[in-house]
Order: structure tokens, then C-alpha cells, then sequence
């Protein structure tokens, strides 16, 4: 080991360089990301690059105990910064040593650490926290469900803040270890893959890890008794799909449904291209909810989804947002079109495969079954506002504006656009911007006046737009090798004509209920 012999000047010159000019420079992080819509959700002031939650659940009494290790980068010199929570803390600790907190509001978790910190330096959280996560109410209302066995946390556009700290916004997105003890013969269900599970003194601790980014409310959580059923894909990925023990008469038609999973996401596949995640799966647990949410790998699904019969229509729904919406994620929520607008296209492109009505008929059916007077055309997918965020306009409009776009550029160019664009983007954000532009660069056409038409005016577009409006229909292939066909029967009946598959795509529309 050679030592360097500093002489006192020198030394206390470079103590001098390593001490900050002036408190002042350190500021603290702001208490929202900055998203118009939820100016409370995420903080700023540092990026997370990873979360380790070791969690101990009893279903018997809904208390949860966590510890929280965050891994994150500040963006900023940080005086203090904040984390979303809305259980209770016991202690903080940032790089080892004792913080000072305080909650502020309803999530806002303020953490004063010992020492200021630097711009551009790795630093490490630990949060101690417990409660009731049933008994938290953000805004009124909770993300957790408690069920006959335990509990479960799903929703959209938060869910973090009742189960773990984070910095809880799309725009933020980091990969997860989850180790959860519950107890023996009762099991706790998360994102990614299994690593290991092991039993002692009565609990069984189950520990899973999401090596990809992931957006916080993308994380799931849920606890109970499942019958479990586990599976590879022919390219190796493992496959593990779960059911309440008590789905009653929904049982069947749930397991019919999501168990076609892997067969769904190789058809995605030639569709938008590889699988961006380490795992495959869904679990329906016995929640009185109607919703469906596409929870990263492991898509959560409500029993109710599955009360007329098997649907494979929602599966494809969540899945396709394994690309839309979970790998590319939203810049912020104004621009949950890139997000639902083609989860909805996918169902259209899902009928198609099967012989149950084109993408073309399926938007001549819409547009024909509404009115101009209908309030479905004032609302603007491209930004339709915290309100109407997931109104049946983003989906079904939002749809529309990919046939437009489909009629406009040609079968090619638009299966080269939805399959480029999640490479393009994988693992980060984007906003609707972002995809105008990318579609104009791959179809060397300017599109912004038929965006504009179809994501922004607040009026039923002109018949001579797209869809049933006299373009050219395009047949029922799922990808670019489709040839263009006639104009549909739909196109020019008096009353559009209902495609077989409208019913099992309608009975999805109770996953905007979030």
C-alpha cells in the first residue's frame, strides 16, 4: 500500500474544496414530479434505481410491517426530500445514519437527513414502517383490497403509497426485490420471478425479483390462498399463474382464460416484438372489484371479468400493455393513450386473428354507433383530462385513431410502427408527441393533422376521416403481410353491423373502473 503525505496547507485546502460554499445550495427536493394531473404523485429531487421491501403480512388482522431499502441518485444538492407513503413510520435512515421525518398530508413522507446531500451521489434509504393498509384512505379512497384470505394491492394510477415509500410516479421506474412472510399455507404473490421460498417457526417467507424497470404502480402485491399452476414458454420464460381457492362459479372461466397466457404473448410477439420482462402470468383473486390492471408480468384480473363465460379478450388486453404501457411507460398520465389506445387496438387485432370481425369493422361499429351528439367525442385522448382519464373514449377513441392512422400509412409501415416503437422506447417513457414523431419517421408522411383530428378535437371527425367513412377496409391478418380488402358491409350498411367479438371486448370495459 503506498500512503500520499499531505502537508497541513495542502490538507486543509482540500477540505476547504470538499465542504460546500453555502447551505443555501442545498434545496429541497419538490414534494410532486410535476404531472398536471397529480401534482401530490412522486417527488423530485433524486431517481430510484432499485427497491428492496422485506414485508411481513397477517391476514387474520390486515397489519403489515415493512422495511424499505432504497437505492436512488440525487438530481440535485438535497436539503430534505420526500417519499409516498401513507402507513406509519418508526425510523429513517439515509446512508446508515438516523434522519429526521415528519409526514405532511395525506402521502408526503418528509425526510430531513443528518448530513445534506450531494448532486449526482448514490444513496441509500431505509425506511421502518407498519399499519392497516385497508385503514389508509389517499384522496378519499384505497388501492388495497381486503379479501376473505387477505389482501391485495392493484390499481391504477397509485397504488405504492399503501404497501411501501417510493417516489410514486411512471417517470421514475426502478427494479424490485419483494420478500414477503405470511403465514404457513397461505401465499404472497408478486412481480417477476421466484427466487426462493423457505419455512420457519410458522411463516413462510417468499421472495420475488423484477429485473427490469418497473413503474410503482406497476408492483403488486397479494396474499391468500391460490391454487397455483406453473408453466415455460417454448423460449424458456417461466410461466405462473394464480386463483383463490374461492372464485366459486368464476373458477372455471378464469383459468380457461388465463391460462391461454403464453399463448396470447407469442402471438403479441409477432405483433410488437420480444417479450420485454423475465416473467409471464396473472392472478384473480376473490375481490369484489370489476377492474383488470396490467401489474408488471403478472396481470391482476377481477373474478368478475370472468362471470359470462371465459374471456380471452381482457388477457390480451393486460399483456399487450406488457409493451404499452409497462416497458414503454407514459411521461405523465395526460398521455395514458399510448397506454390504453393500444390495449384496446390489440383486442381489435385479436378478433381479427380469430375470424371474429376485423379492426376495420370493429371501428365502423363504433363510429356508427355514435352520435355527434354523443359526449364520447368531447373527450380528447390525447389529453382527456384527470376526470376522464380512463373513460371509455381513451380505449375505444383511442383505437380509432390507430385505424386511422392504419388506413393512412398502409399495413407495412403501421405493423413496422407498432412493432418499432417498443424497441424504440423499451424500459423508458414516452409521451403522445413521441409517437406522432415516430410514426411520421417511419412512414415518411405527415401525420399531425390526422392525430390532431382524432386525439384532440372535441368532435366527431368527418366521415372521410377513417374507419367506416369510406377508406378501404384492411383484412384479417395480424401483421404487415395483410392485404387490403373491400370496403366492409359495415362501412356502407344503413346500421353498422355488430362483429362477433364485440360482446367479449364490451364485457372488458368494466377494466376502466379503476
Amino acid at each position: 500500500m503506498h500512503r500520499r503525505l499531505v502537508v497541513p496547507s495542502a490538507l486543509a485546502a482540500s477540505l476547504l474544496l470538499a465542504i460546500p460554499a453555502s447551505a443555501a445550495d442545498y434545496v429541497p427536493g419538490a414534494s410532486g414530479i410535476g404531472d398536471p394531473y397529480y401534482p401530490a404523485s412522486g417527488n423530485g429531487g433524486y431517481d430510484v434505481s432499485h427497491y428492496d421491501l422485506r414485508l411481513t403480512y397477517q391476514p387474520a388482522t390486515d397489519l403489515l410491517e415493512g422495511t424499505a431499502t432504497i437505492v436512488a441518485t440525487t438530481k440535485q444538492n438535497l436539503s430534505r426530500f420526500n417519499l409516498d407513503l401513507g402507513l406509519e413510520v418508526g425510523e429513517v435512515r439515509v446512508n446508515g445514519k438516523k434522519a429526521r421525518f415528519t409526514k405532511s398530508g395525506e402521502q408526503e413522507l418528509v425526510v430531513t437527513p443528518a448530513t445534506p446531500l450531494e448532486k449526482n451521489r448514490t444513496v441509500t434509504v431505509v425506511v421502518r414502517y407498519a399499519g392497516k393498509p385497508s385503514e389508509v384512505k389517499i384522496g378519499g379512497w384505497t388501492a388495497w383490497h381486503r379479501t376473505p384470505d387477505g389482501g391485495v394491492a392493484a390499481q391504477e394510477p397509485d397504488s405504492a403509497a399503501w404497501w411501501f415509500p417510493s417516489n410514486d410516479h411512471p417517470l421514475d421506474k426502478a427494479t424490485f426485490d419483494v420478500s414477503v412472510a405470511v403465514p404457513d399455507g397461505t401465499q404472497a404473490i408478486s412481480n417477476g420471478v421466484l427466487q426462493s421460498q423457505s419455512s420457519r417457526l410458522g411463516w413462510t417467507r417468499y421472495n420475488w425479483r423484477s429485473n427490469k424497470p418497473q413503474a410503482t404502480y406497476l408492483a403488486t402485491l397479494a396474499v391468500g390462498k391460490f391454487d397455483i399452476t406453473t408453466d415455460t414458454t417454448a423460449s424458456g420464460l417461466p410461466v405462473l399463474n394464480a386463483y383463490s381457492k374461492d372464485l366459486g362459479d368464476n373458477a372455471g372461466a378464469a383459468r380457461a382464460s388465463i391460462e391461454r397466457t403464453a399463448e396470447v404473448t407469442e402471438w403479441l410477439e409477432e405483433v410488437f416484438g420480444p417479450y420485454p420482462f423475465n416473467a409471464l402470468g396473472g392472478y384473480v383473486p376473490n375481490v369484489t372489484s370489476g377492474y383488470a390492471l396490467e401489474t408488471q408480468t403478472r396481470p391482476f384480473y377481477s373474478p368478475r371479468q370472468f362471470a359470462n363465460g371465459a374471456n380471452v379478450s381482457v388477457v390480451v388486453h393486460e399483456l399487450a400493455h406488457q409493451w404499452y404501457g409497462d416497458s414503454v411507460s407514459v411521461d405523465h398520465w395526460k398521455d395514458i393513450w399510448v397506454n390504453e389506445g393500444f390495449a384496446r387496438y390489440s383486442q381489435w387485432l385479436w378478433s381479427e386473428k380469430e375470424g371474429e370481425g376485423t379492426a376495420q369493422e370493429l371501428a365502423d361499429y363504433v363510429y356508427g354507433t355514435r352520435t355527434a351528439e354523443d359526449p364520447f367525442w368531447t373527450v380528447k385522448p390525447g389529453d382527456p383530462g384527470p376526470d376522464n382519464q380512463f373513460h371509455i373514449a381513451v380505449y375505444d377513441r383511442g383505437a380509432l385513431a390507430l385505424q386511422a392512422l392504419r388506413n393512412e400509412i398502409g399495413d407495412e409501415d403501421f405493423f413496422a410502427v407498432l412493432k418499432g416503437w417498443p424497441t424504440e422506447f423499451r424500459y423508458g417513457n414516452a409521451d403522445v408527441a413521441d409517437f406522432v414523431a415516430y410514426a411520421e419517421r417511419v412512414s415518411g408522411k405527415p401525420l399531425a393533422e390526422l392525430f390532431d383530428t382524432w386525439l384532440y378535437q372535441p368532435v366527431k371527425p368527418a366521415t372521410s376521416t377513417a374507419g367506416g367513412t369510406g377508406a378501404s377496409a384492411r383484412s384479417a391478418a395480424s401483421g404487415p403481410s395483410a392485404a387490403p380488402e373491400a370496403a366492409s358491409a359495415a362501412a356502407s350498411a344503413a346500421e353498422p353491423v355488430q362483429p362477433k367479438s364485440w360482446k367479449k371486448i364490451a364485457e372488458t370495459n368494466t377494466i376502466h373502473e379503476h
